[in-house]
């Protein structure tokens, strides 16, 4: 959730792990891939502390297991050495939050000799870290916000819909975004270090997050938020001004600055050593297969759609009707969005799409 202008706008509402157990599950299933680039480092022949970055954390709950397996996979590899934990997001982050959970009398990190944590508010668009200090970094559906965003969609919330010049815009900052972030790791990396990426993205398929063959999550932001336009609710201007500065890249999208030659990426030493897709169903719409009840599914489903865009529908809100007003219509809206999935709940899914990735420094 990190960068320049996310702070604005993006903040994550409080007791986020708790509204998005599948993102829990996404990073549950990355454990291979960084259990496979901690192997390969010959974690004993280090030297100094190892030092890892966990970028994008928001409250580090979702994260906390599969971290304690991989520092527990350090420890038992390399006694000797110290390990630096660095969690890292906007500077608007709940870090209270973090510190909750690391220290939860059911985390795995205090058990774990010689673990130190630390956070930084600096985000993923500057340097984290010293150059050539890095060991390992992490990050988990978090990088498709954006340094900024580039316009305002004047027919749509989400780049997915955007079309024109629009798109043309959201496209270009997304290349630019994903290089700036890859260069900033190239230079905290040592030699050898590496990355495991777990981004929201398009798969090959053109499926993306809760647009995987039911109705669309985004379309259905976008209709809700139209309505409300309709009803005299909002005006015109607050409906663009609710774009969500995310950005998903394709598969080949990401690829390409660490396969071309001709890039900074790839001539600052990053290779792209895996890549694959992976789609991870949504646990509230799994439940509901099992349950069949709309009525206990749609207030159990929306709070994670609420939990990562409420501020940005209320921050195009705010300017010009105070805080107590633009709360009130945001609460509207994610009220009416519980009444649509709770009138026809089939075909209402978050499933996650994801880009999961390993990148070594040369």
């Amino acid at each position: 959730m990190a960068g320049r202008a996310e702070a604005d706008n993006v903040a994550m509402r409080g007791g986020y792990s708790l509204a998005t157990i599948g993102a829990k599950h996404v990073i549950d299933g990355a454990s291979e891939l960084v259990m496979d680039a901690l192997d390969a480092m010959e974690l004993a022949k280090g030297k100094g502390a190892f030092l890892i970055t966990d970028m994008g954390t928001a409250d580090a709950g979702t994260s906390l297991d599969m971290m304690g397996t991989a520092m527990a996979r350090v420890r038992k590899a390399a006694p000797g050495r110290g390990i630096f934990l660095i969690y890292t997001d906007q500077a608007g982050n709940d870090y209270n939050a973090i510190v909750a959970n690391v220290l939860a009398e059911s985390s795995p990190l205090p058990k774990i000799d010689e673990l130190y944590v630390s956070m930084s508010p600096i985000g993923f668009y500057r340097q984290i870290v010293p150059a050539g200090e890095l060991d390992f970094g992490f990050s988990a559906t978090a990088m498709h916000w954006m340094n900024g965003k580039p316009c305002n969609i004047p027919d749509h919330v989400h780049m997915t819909g955007a079309t024109g010049k629009a798109r043309e815009m959201f496209t270009e900052q997304g290349r630019r975004d994903w290089e700036t972030i890859l260069l900033h790791r190239a230079r905290e990396l040592k030699p050898g270090g590496r990355l495991v990426f777990c981004n929201f993205g398009i798969d090959e398929e053109g499926r993306y997050l809760g647009n995987t063959g039911g109705i669309s999550m985004f379309d259905t932001f976008a209709a809700l938020w139209q309505r409300f336009v309709d009803e005299g609710t909002i005006t015109a201007a607050e409906f663009e001004e609710m774009t969500l500065p995310q950005y998903y890249n394709t598969v080949d999208e990401f690829r390409a600055p660490l396969e071309d030659t001709s890039s900074p990426v790839h001539k600052a030493g990053l290779r792209l050593e895996h890549i694959e897709t992976r789609v991870v169903k949504c646990p509230f719409r799994e439940d509901f297969l099992k349950h069949g009840d709309a009525a206990k599914f749609a207030p159990a489903y929306v709070p994670t759609l609420r939990s990562w865009t409420e501020s940005t529908f209320r921050g195009a809100l705010v300017p010009g009707r105070g805080a107590e007003a633009a709360q009130a219509i945001t609460d509207a809206y994610y009220q009416a969005y519980v009444d649509i999935v709770c009138e026809s709940p089939e075909g209402h899914a978050m499933d996650y799409v994801h880009s999961y990735m390993t990148i070594s420094k040369q």
